[in-house]
């Protein structure tokens, strides 16, 4: 589902902007805490968490990490356990990703002495991304330890006019995709928070920090902000365009580019064809993109130190690209060609030992199914229309630009 809103070049002020100029006083006194990471600065590339020790009377008692840790140190999967040291002497740091499912949320012993959580997040944009669900559980601790939550808005990086994919169905909920959400969803943490708070009935006591500047049309490259990494395998925005689609791809045994400079932008495996698969995938014509054969060697995660043949995804018009689809494409192109090495991933994925990783990406077993049975995938986003309608309908209701 495409809605076309041309935007134009704006300075935008964030959130945390927002707070610092106009609210700081409202902090004195108060017993504040911050969920935050490395992407949490100001324009000026300050971190959030430092601006805040800045402010007179402020106290800060306590800062929470998602996945990948307070400074982004940490890559996929991996338990963040150490208390990392930053320069707000006397502060705790809890992570809120470690070794099991019940470390992803705050306990009420670290939210003692705490009044206010102040939440500065930057997302991309895609369901998958479990900063989006760290903020969930907070929001839930939050309400029942009294502790009034505010969210400091950022842009969506992919824009907030486009939506694309199914809704991830009940029983296929986890910690990619606790809520019925489409894996391009156009809206911001501050109305995903709105309306997570209401729809999902998580009920604290919630307020938005409202941004000023950002269009729904916006790119994160229209915004005046500087680009940080949210995240150790997000190094750019072109990241970030194709993730929507190339985070299906963690739930099969495709490299999906990490320990290379082109994270979610390179796909391959040993066993590719690069001309073979670029050719197939260009034959198809899919909008907004081109695929270039290329061979690669991984320094980490799958296939590590081996060379593998595989393609370069280049969107050559990220209005029209549709990231949800190509990267279904990119699955049934590779297991319709290789089908005799090409699997899914069959080892424990966020926390879940039973269900198949693919299953929990795609929000349900249809993708596997469609793969298994060797069906075309052409005309698959017919199937999500209704369910995009029906969440568009809701989704206007907490749209604050």
């Amino acid at each position: 589902m495409k809605r076309s809103r041309k935007a134009s070049h704006g300075k935008v002020r964030t959130g945390l902007e927002i707070l610092i100029d106009r609210e700081k006083d409202k902090l004195k006194g108060v017993g504040v805490a911050m969920l935050a990471h490395a992407a949490s600065v100001t324009p000026s590339i300050q971190y959030a968490w430092d601006a805040l020790c800045g402010l007179p009377e402020l106290r800060l008692k306590a800062l929470f990490s998602p996945e990948h840790g307070l400074m982004g140190t940490h890559q996929d999967q991996e338990g963040v356990e150490k208390l990392e040291d930053i320069r707000c002497e006397g502060v705790p740091v809890y992570s809120l990703y470690g070794q099991d499912a019940a470390s992803l949320r705050p306990t009420r012993e670290m939210l003692e002495g705490v009044d206010l959580l102040l939440v500065d997040l930057q997302d991309v944009g895609s369901r998958y991304y479990t900063y989006v669900y760290t903020l969930s559980y907070c929001m839930e601790a939050c309400r029942e330890a009294g502790v009034e939550v505010w969210v400091l808005d950022r842009p969506n990086p992919i824009g907030g006019t486009t939506l694309e994919g199914n809704l991830v169905s009940d029983k296929f909920r986890s910690f990619v995709g606790r809520y019925p959400l489409p894996a391009r969803h156009g809206m911001t943490i501050g109305e995903l928070a709105w309306m997570m708070n209401e729809v999902f009935e998580i009920a604290c006591s919630l307020r938005i920090v409202t941004m000023e500047g950002w269009k729904r049309g916006m790119w994160f490259d229209q915004t005046g902000l500087p680009w940080v990494l949210p995240s150790p395998n997000m190094p750019t925005l072109g990241t970030a365009t194709v993730y929507p689609g190339g985070c299906l791809l963690e739930g099969t045994n495709l490299s999906e580019g990490r320990g290379t400079t082109r994270p979610f932008e390179i796909v391959g495996a040993p066993w590719i064809d690069p001309a073979g698969f670029a050719r197939s995938l260009n034959g198809l014509g899919l909008p907004g993109v081109r695929f270039r054969p290329l061979s690669y060697r991984p320094t980490f995660h799958k296939y590590a130190g081996e060379t593998c043949g595989g393609i370069e995804i280049h969107v050559v018009d990220r209005e029209e690209f549709l990231p949800f689809l190509t990267g279904i494409q990119l699955i049934c192109c590779a297991a319709g060609s290789w089908p005799e090495a090409f699997d899914w991933r069959r080892e424990p994925y966020e926390f879940e030992c039973e269900r198949l990783a693919i299953d929990l990406l795609a929000g349900g077993p249809w993708l596997r199914e469609l793969v298994e049975e060797g069906k075309d995938p052409a005309g698959v986003g017919e199937e999500w229309e209704i369910q995009l309608r029906e969440f568009q309908s809701i989704r206007n209701k907490y749209l604050l630009y």
